[in-house]
């Protein structure tokens, strides 16, 4: 017991360095290696070639990846306790699906031209899209089996509805380009608009912070939780709601990312425990420090999409991970 509790209180800081560490180094990386020394000249803007790739290329691309590594992972953990199950994942209500497929439509329609906000902002309407149309057919609100039923329903309808817009409406390359680039997930071309429109993850994972000890009376039970004093109807209803915005906000400006929400806080569960007042803060650390790892490994292997690298990553480890289950 002594030395979990050594391991959870040392967790936080070593993948704080790790993340640090992991921020030199993917601003370091591309096409154009930059040494630490050349990385901290160009953060000080002292040499303007420098400053310019850090500033204006990568600084962008590294706060994006940490934050929808951030996002998906805090996303899973709300996941696994609402569902009260370790794997549990974003994926399992729709809302990547419906925010892949809202992109797409735009995308295939040309609507997503008009403006770098438009697509988006259509990604986030699908995502929500998605997550309002499991609770209609869940027709009982957020009741964990109806939900998870009718989020499969809804995930095969929503692939349905890509794979049609992907047959029936092809159009020039640098559309065609665009959608594959939405379906693989990526940081590439990442501007500080996109970090603007990330920010909000921000306020999502404030609001987040405090729901650590409700989500652990939460994992004793629907009945056990609200003995103890939680409301647990508007609990789920809020944590629904912060899952939906952290992975529509995550896959407006990523695209579909897969595995992060399922891996990241599982292994730190088992890590650290069960206590979500240590998980909230190490999920968005250790998610923001898994993407910018697997961003640099792409870079690395030619330009692999971040999408490919965290299901390389995510399904040998799933696989390992079922082989164990009794």
């Amino acid at each position: 017991m002594m030395r979990a509790d050594r391991i959870s209180r040392a967790a936080l800081p070593a993948l704080s360095i790790l993340l640090v560490v992991l921020v030199a180094a993917a601003l370091g990386s591309g096409d154009m290696h930059l040494s630490p020394f050349q990385v901290w000249e160009g953060l000080l803007r002292r040499d303007p070639l420098d400053a310019t790739i850090v500033w204006q290329i990568r600084l962008p691309r590294v706060l994006v990846g940490m934050m929808v590594g951030g996002a998906l992972s805090a996303s899973g953990l709300v996941m696994q306790a609402f569902f009260r199950n370790s794997l549990a994942s974003p994926g399992l209500l729709g809302v990547g699906s419906g925010g892949a497929a809202g992109a797409v439509v735009a995308i295939a329609l040309g609507w997503a031209s008009s403006s770098l906000w438009f697509l988006p902002l259509a990604a986030i309407v699908g995502a929500f899209g998605a997550t309002s149309a499991v609770l209609m057919l869940a027709r009982r609100g957020a009741s964990g089996e109806r939900l998870l039923l009718a989020g499969v329903a809804l995930n095969a309808l929503l692939a349905a509805v890509t794979s049609y817009v992907l047959s029936e409406f092809t159009g020039p390359y640098e559309r065609n380009a665009q959608i594959l680039f939405w379906l693989l997930g990526g940081l590439e071309d990442r501007t500080w608009e996109h970090v603007a429109i990330a920010l909000p993850i921000l306020a999502a994972a404030a609001c987040l912070w405090p729901l650590g000890r409700p989500m652990d009376l939460l994992s004793l039970g629907a009945r056990e939780a609200q003995s103890l004093g939680v409301d647990v109807r508007r609990l789920r209803r809020v944590l629904l709601a912060l899952a939906t915005v952290l992975t529509a906000l995550a896959t407006a400006v990523a695209g579909s990312v897969g595995f992060v929400g399922l891996i990241v806080p599982h292994i730190l569960r088992l890590a650290v425990g069960p206590d979500h007042r240590r998980l909230v803060p190490l999920t968005l650390v250790g998610g923001a420090a898994f993407v910018l790892a697997c961003d640099i490994v792409g870079r690395a292997a030619g330009g692999l999409r971040l999408g490919i690298i965290t299901s390389l990553v995510g399904a040998p480890f799933f696989l390992w991970f079922l082989r164990r289950l009794p």
